[in-house]
């Protein structure tokens, strides 16, 4: 377990070059450079120094992030500003800007709508959306599949966020969000002395202008909100954020549940569609895997498709690290931490821990077919208070979206090369999109899909 000590400061091995070639490493390899200073040095715990985040340490040990993430809050915590804290791009009143009890009572208001019940009165919200967008997908060319699932995922959390998806309000947060977070992701790898609004084109600048016009969205629906005679009946999460008070009685400002919806929708539907992407891109170059998820799915099965998420989740993390950072000087295992260091948790290099996964390097979604507890390398949602809160709703989006597809598609095996993975700002995706061929596997669906194209057509 980590602990407090006042022993003397004791770094572990790092990367042997000025920190303006770690950089360049970093931005060429990503967490491959993580593992490559890993190999080389014999350790899983290493030191870096990169612009933006300075000197940290990179765990890849699954023990000790296991460790890490219940460690108590009186010796680490999520940072919750610079060193690429994700509350710089979504605001003050971030969940990812609170701590210790902020952060606590924010939780105790979110996460129950991520869970039971109201999770589950959105299956059917998603069975739409995915059944509506894979009408419109082509049969025997090659097509990208990402761009479709950030329209599933986008639509069914703005469902979940306000109720619904349609009108003018929504229609401009289709198109305004996915450039947005695209924005705000990036703007982290700035320093702070350097986000200024230099117009229009500048990456502060940007930034700007499109939360702008998202808190004006934003602000009109929460007056609409207001003056709705049934918001209290209703269960979407801006009524709640409206109607929810803390426990000094104090409600959250207008402010803060503008900053917590970005949050949500932007970190809610990136990291899901691409995570989807993800398994279509693994199981079309496995074309026995592909078949037996397909039978599965015609007789209503689930394990398989949940193991081969999970295995997806495990060799293709789409986020690939989990920040905390020092409050006093910790021990370390054999290291000794120094206060305010940022500690980074590699959860791809956990993930590729031949001790968690013998032969991990292998996609092999049989491997979870046991039964038993998922391994501690197996951290893509983080741990402890921190841990994702949307978890839940992104594998049964996942898991629904999947089967759907399956259902009424079939997917041309492929022998093409694995797509790389590319850093979009939030998360981490298929670089050519997740490039896939279907065909439909009934008459009715392709008669549909026929209808939806001469409809988008004649609209055009």
């Amino acid at each position: 377990m980590l602990t407090a000590t006042t022993e003397p400061v004791r770094l572990p091995p790092g990367a042997r070059m000025p920190k303006p070639i770690q950089a360049i490493a970093y931005l060429a390899a990503n967490h491959g450079f993580y593992a490559a200073v890993s190999r080389r040095r014999g350790s899983t715990i290493i030191s870096v120094n990169l612009p933006g985040i300075g000197h940290a340490i990179v765990i890849g040990d699954p023990a000790v992030a296991k460790d890490l993430f219940t460690t108590s809050a009186d010796l680490i915590e999520r940072p919750t500003w610079g060193g690429g804290s994700l509350g710089d791009a979504f605001g003050p009143g971030s969940m990812f800007s609170l701590a210790g009890e902020q952060l606590a009572a924010r939780r105790k208001i979110v996460v129950p709508h991520f869970k039971g019940r109201r999770m589950r009165n959105y299956e059917h919200v998603i069975e739409e959306e995915v059944r509506r967008e894979i009408a419109t997908w082509p049969e025997g060319r090659e097509f990208e599949v990402l761009p479709s699932m950030t329209k599933i995922t986008l639509g069914a959390i703005l469902r979940a966020m306000f109720g619904t998806a349609e009108g003018p309000a929504m229609d401009e947060l289709r198109d305004l969000l996915p450039p947005m977070v695209v924005v705000a992701s990036l703007i982290l790898t700035v320093p702070r002395r350097m986000r200024r609004d230099l117009g229009p084109w500048s990456p502060w600048g940007r930034h700007i202008r499109y939360r702008r016009r998202f808190d004006a969205i934003v602000g009109s629906l929460i007056t609409d909100a207001r003056a709705d005679p049934a918001l209290a009946e209703r269960e979407d999460l801006l009524a709640v954020l409206l109607q929810a008070h803390y426990e000094n009685g104090e409600p959250i400002s207008d402010r803060d549940i503008a900053d917590e919806l970005f949050t949500l929708v932007a970190s809610g539907h990136e990291t899901t569609a691409s995570s989807v992407a993800w398994a279509v891109e693994r199981i079309i170059r496995h074309p026995a895997l592909l078949a037996r998820l397909a039978e599965e799915a015609d007789a209503g099965g689930s394990e398989l498709r949940e193991a081969t998420i999970w295995e997806v989740q495990r060799t293709r993390p789409v986020l690939d690290a989990a920040v905390r950072r020092t409050k006093t000087r910790i021990r370390l295992g054999d290291w000794v931490i120094p206060e305010n260091t940022n500690l980074i948790v590699s959860i791809k290099m956990a993930g590729d821990s031949e001790e968690s996964f013998p032969d991990a390097a292998s996609f092999n979604p049989d491997r979870f077919l046991s039964g038993g507890a998922k391994p501690v390398g197996w951290i893509p949602f983080g741990g402890g208070v921190n841990r994702c809160v949307g978890a839940a709703f992104a594998h049964m989006e996942t898991d629904i979206t999947l089967r759907i597809m399956l259902r009424e598609l079939r997917f041309a095996p492929t022998d093409a090369p694995d797509e790389r993975p590319r850093w979009r700002g939030v998360a981490t995706a298929p670089a050519r999109g997740a490039r896939a061929v279907v065909y439909r596997r009934t008459a009715d669906a392709s008669a549909a899909a026929a209808a939806v194209a001469a409809a988008d057509n004649g609209s055009r």
